[in-house]
């Protein structure tokens, strides 16, 4: 078996849980002061409250509305927004409503309507001060007993006055209400008035603006000689105008280029072949198409005559030649004719076109200027339609703000009075009752925990395995002669009647006067332990050390040497606390020969080596004490021994000095097959032990695992132990005839 526990992540559960167990064990054990702690405060908040002065709370509710009442309408609302200024962001302008309804403006009127400066009990005064009080001194007085709470989701308000007098509350919450809303309309009317002087004062001033546009408007028109009309539509006429010269320009030029055309196909036919007509002139002349066929019909004749051989002399050829001369003459001269014709109309079309260009050039002239005209016009025109607009919009709000003030509207109305308070708001004994029972249970948790956090003892035998990172070899409990035997009770908490041992016995025979108890068995399952942590190299010298003294070293060495003694092996204890031995008074061996006489030469081995009353258990007392016993361990007349005690025992267990103190354990650790180390429940520190270990593992000592000792199973602490160890209590034993619950141990004499 090996004494190494595996390696495991610890989760943020596993860490949490262990919060928890350790905050609940701290509360466990350190209840009685969180009752006291709780009593004590709840006790004190209680006479607390019974001391304090009651206050009554009257409440007072009003309804604010950003936008006034509209009895003629949405002018009437629209000139007393204007007099008393619009609030654009609601929750701004409540904010803002709420600290008026507590300005000193406000509370003052309060005060002086009420009369409070003259109201001792209100001024908190016993008896008249010999300096009268002021309105001011009632209004700071004021300032802390009102409070603005809003209606969540709504536009009422809660006025709340506090006051030890119930009938004075309410007086003053509805002062405050009524004050309120006469400064409101106060400042509205006050407003809207300064609004109608403002508004008076700035038609005048725009109606002179507004006459001055019109007049400059009308100048203008009579300089630039404008028609009476709009100069839009003037700027239309024009702009049509533009478009009929520039349609008939195109329409001119077409035509010209359509007569340059025909002219230069007209130019084209020859004196000597005039057949060669433009199809067009052929299609438009019915004349000429006649003086064509004409000309046709001679030149096919002639052609014909001669094709019969008839010569040029011939008179029917001469004839024909005659009247093909007479069409060409007639047909040329057509042509001439047309061709005159052509030119003339080409004169008369580009002389209309000149005059057509002028006339656009003209009318694109007038335009360029009639719009240069129009921007100015139209600035002149803008500046009095925007005069005209905002004298009627001033007009109109100046007669609507002079309706408003005379109506005397207001936005802010009372919606419930306030009542006479019966019950008082302060004190609130059961709400500080309730808080000092939970600030006295808080400080007493905190002063539990502070008080846990603080004690660095080692109490369970997780706390060795967690803080020290040794094994755990075993409890032994709390062994106290003077009880009737501790480890033993009935179902219910009742102890059983044991019979005690004699006087001259002592605590670390236990495991031998009582081998039933639960002593014995806690001895023996350490015991097993031990012989099964390393069966193949097994410790035959086993060294029980403990950081500081009085952890119980030696009632552990006792009970180890004992219950391997009990297993049948041949033990031998040896008390190497040269300091303070106590091993000769255990084994009645007080002035016997010891380690010390045998490592000195004055006596040995089979002298100081002496049986006990205990079968298979040998012991060795310290024999006298030497001035020097560090050295006395560290020598090689000790190591001798130790080897020869080897040789005629199973096993050796070693009493020592603690190892904080001194350096005689440190250096018997390193001559041991292994080192038990005692931990004192609820008494050695975690701090101590680790030191104490240190020096072990310093040296290279080998540290088999740890005892804890005097553990009281009845502490809470070891609550999930008590079934684990009930066996170790209660031990083993016949049944008594009078006991009928559970068979009770019987420990020898």
């Amino acid at each position: 078996m090996t004494a190494a526990s595996p390696s495991r992540t610890v989760s943020a559960l596993d860490i949490t849980s262990a919060g928890i167990v350790a905050f609940m064990k701290a509360v466990r054990k350190h209840w009685a002061l969180l009752v006291a702690g709780t009593l004590l405060s709840a006790g004190g908040s209680l006479l607390y409250a019974k001391s304090q002065q009651k206050v009554y709370e009257a409440r007072a509710t009003i309804e604010i509305d950003p936008h006034a009442n509209q009895p003629l309408g949405e002018k009437t609302s629209s000139a007393f927004d204007l007099g008393a200024g619009l609030a654009w962001d609601a929750r701004e302008y409540y904010e803002t409503q709420y600290k008026i309804m507590t300005s000193d403006r406000v509370l003052s009127a309060v005060a002086r309507d009420l009369s409070l400066a003259s109201d001792y009990d209100f001024m908190g005064f016993q008896a008249p001060p010999p300096t009268p009080a002021t309105v001011d001194d009632a209004t700071a007085a004021l300032h802390g007993r009102v409070l603005i709470e809003p209606v969540k989701y709504s536009r009422l308000a809660v006025i709340k006055v506090d006051d030890t007098s119930p009938r004075r509350a309410k007086r003053i919450a509805d002062a405050v209400a009524q004050a309120y809303i006469d400064q409101n309309l106060e400042i509205a009317v006050t407003a809207t008035s300064d609004a109608v002087v403002w508004l008076n004062g700035q038609v005048d001033h725009v109606k002179r603006d507004l006459d001055s546009n019109e007049n400059a408007l009308h100048d203008f028109k009579l300089k630039n000689d404008l028609p009476s009309t709009s100069i839009n539509e003037a700027s239309n006429m024009l702009r049509l105008e533009m478009q009929e010269l520039d349609t008939s320009l195109t329409h001119t030029r077409t035509h010209r280029a359509e007569l340059a055309a025909r002219q230069e196909e007209l130019a084209k036919v020859s004196a000597d072949d005039p057949d060669q007509l433009p199809a067009s002139e052929l299609l438009s002349s019915s004349f000429l198409q006649n003086t064509r066929s004409q000309y046709q019909t001679a030149l096919k004749e002639r052609a014909s005559l001669l094709a019969e051989g008839k010569g040029e002399s011939h008179p029917s050829v001469r004839t024909a030649t005659e009247r093909l001369a007479e069409s060409r003459a007639a047909l040329l001269g057509e042509v001439r004719n047309i061709q005159g014709a052509v030119e003339r109309d080409l004169a008369v079309v580009t002389r209309e076109e000149k005059t057509e260009e002028g006339l656009f050039e003209a009318t694109r002239k007038r335009a360029v200027e009639l719009n240069m005209k129009e921007i100015e016009y139209h600035r002149l025109d803008r500046s009095r339609d925007e005069n005209e607009k905002l004298f009627s919009m001033l007009l109109e709000r100046m007669k609507d703000a002079d309706i408003a003030r005379m109506m005397r509207v207001n936005n802010i109305r009372i919606v419930d009075l306030a009542k006479e308070p019966v019950v008082p708001v302060r004190p609130r004994v059961s709400v500080m009752v309730g808080l000092g029972t939970f600030v006295g249970l808080l400080f007493g948790v905190a002063i539990a925990w502070i008080l846990e956090r603080m004690d660095t003892s080692i109490k369970t035998p997780d706390d060795i395995e967690s803080n020290l990172g040794i094994p755990f070899l075993g409890l032994l409990p709390v062994v106290d002669d003077s009880d009737e035997n501790p480890y033993s009770r009935r179902k219910g908490g009742r102890r059983r009647k044991k019979k005690l041992p004699s006087p001259d016995d002592h605590a670390e025979l236990v495991v031998h006067d009582r081998p039933l108890s639960g002593v014995a068995e806690a001895a023996r399952s350490i015991r097993t332990n031990l012989l099964f942590m390393n069966p193949d190299r097994p410790y035959r010298k086993l060294l029980v050390s403990s950081a500081g003294p009085s952890e119980g070293k030696t009632t552990v060495a006792c009970s180890i040497a004992i219950a391997l003694a009990q297993g049948g092996q041949r033990v031998c204890i040896v008390d190497c606390d040269l300091r303070r031995p106590r091993l000769h008074r255990i084994f009645d061996r007080a002035g016997d020969a010891g380690l010390t006489n045998l490592l000195v030469g004055d006596a040995q081995l089979d002298d100081i080596t002496k049986p006990t009353q205990i079968d298979n258990l040998w012991s060795i007392p310290s024999g006298p004490i030497p001035p020097n016993p560090a050295d006395v361990l560290n020598s090689e007349r000790f190591r001798s021994f130790l080897s020869s005690l080897g040789d005629r025992f199973d096993r050796i267990v070693i009493d020592s000095p603690p190892l904080v103190a001194v350096t005689d354990a440190a250096i018997l650790s390193t001559l041991v097959d292994g080192t038990v180390f005692v931990v004192r429940a609820f008494r050695t520190n975690r701090n101590l032990s680790a030191h104490g270990l240190r020096s072990i593992r310093d040296v290279d000592g080998r540290i088999v695992g740890a005892v804890l000792n005097a553990v009281n199973l009845d502490k809470h602490e070891y609550a999930h132990y008590y079934h684990y160890y009930y066996y170790k209590r209660e031990g083993y034993g016949p049944s008594s005839p009078s006991d009928d619950d559970a068979a009770s141990p019987s420990i020898p004499n």
